[in-house]
């Protein structure tokens, strides 16, 4: 039960980082692009170590015990795309102007704008941000839940992207209502997804739970890691910043993720 309260936390630690973007949309003047370029290329590097690495190895290892080597194997495949799948699904489900995948500074609304359009703008990227998250949250609590000591680097990478994600939603919100608190009310709300991806999985998946349905869960939070990092935390980097910044901090987010998973053996 121990487990079960660490996920929730650091799950609900991961989506409210939204607000960090709202704050940061409120008191900087201009986005530091390099650093953030850096940060959200480290936590895909982070993202796609874990999910090949440990998290995909270790539903292979469990779904090859239960079934055998080459069925195992097998479920452990289409677990892992279908992951991808349902995130991609969820993704083409979200208008392309109200994706949170688009790069928002914190200086692009810095103009005379339509004040309603802004408005209706910021609450539909907090719907778009909401309905995105949820996946991330049953991802990221499910690999806390299973692999408690992967978490906190997992759950570090889920809220260095989910900063981008608090300014796309404050900055419009913010400059069609002249209010920081409903800007970061909004901010923090759209986040409140992942816990609650969390919280209806538990409630879902945990009656049902056995070694069969923990590696294909596994399986299938690494596809959908590896898939956020490659159709939305890499090129963001790029967005943001310079082409080899964000690949340097994939680099080195691969680096910090082997040492600690070294650390732990």
């Amino acid at each position: 039960m121990g487990n079960v309260w660490l996920a929730f936390g650091l799950t609900l630690i991961a989506g409210l980082s939204t607000g960090i973007g709202s704050l940061i949309a409120f008191f900087a003047k201009k986005t530091n692009t390099k650093f953030l370029s850096t940060s959200l290329g480290f936590s895909a590097g982070v993202m796609i170590y874990v999910s090949m690495v440990e998290i995909f190895s270790n539903a292979s290892d469990v779904l090859t015990e239960v079934h055998g080597e080459k069925i195992g194997v097998l479920y452990t495949i289409i677990a892992f795309f279908g992951g991808m799948l349902f995130i991609a699904l969820i993704d083409k489900l979200i208008p392309s102007e109200k994706n949170p995948h688009e790069v928002k500074m914190v200086e692009t609304e810095d103009e005379e704008v339509n004040k309603d359009r802004l408005k209706r703008t910021g609450v539909l990227t907090a719907l778009a941000i909401a309905i995105h998250n949820f996946p991330e949250g049953l991802a990221t609590f499910v690999a806390a839940l299973q692999e408690p000591r992967v978490a906190i680097p997992i759950v570090a990478a889920i809220a260095i992207h989910n900063i981008p994600e608090g300014i796309a939603v404050s900055v419009p919100i913010y400059y069609a209502t002249g209010s920081k608190k409903k800007a970061f009310l909004y901010s923090f709300a759209s986040g409140l997804s992942e816990p609650i991806g969390a919280l209806i999985g538990y409630l879902i998946l945990m009656p049902f739970m056995n070694d069969t349905v923990s590696g294909i869960l596994n399986a299938a939070v690494a596809g959908i890691m590896v898939f956020i990092s490659v159709d939305e935390l890499l090129p963001s980097a790029r967005e943001y910043g310079e082409h080899h910044l964000s690949i340097y901090g994939m680099v080195a987010g691969m680096a910090v993720m082997a040492i600690s998973l070294w650390l732990f053996i």
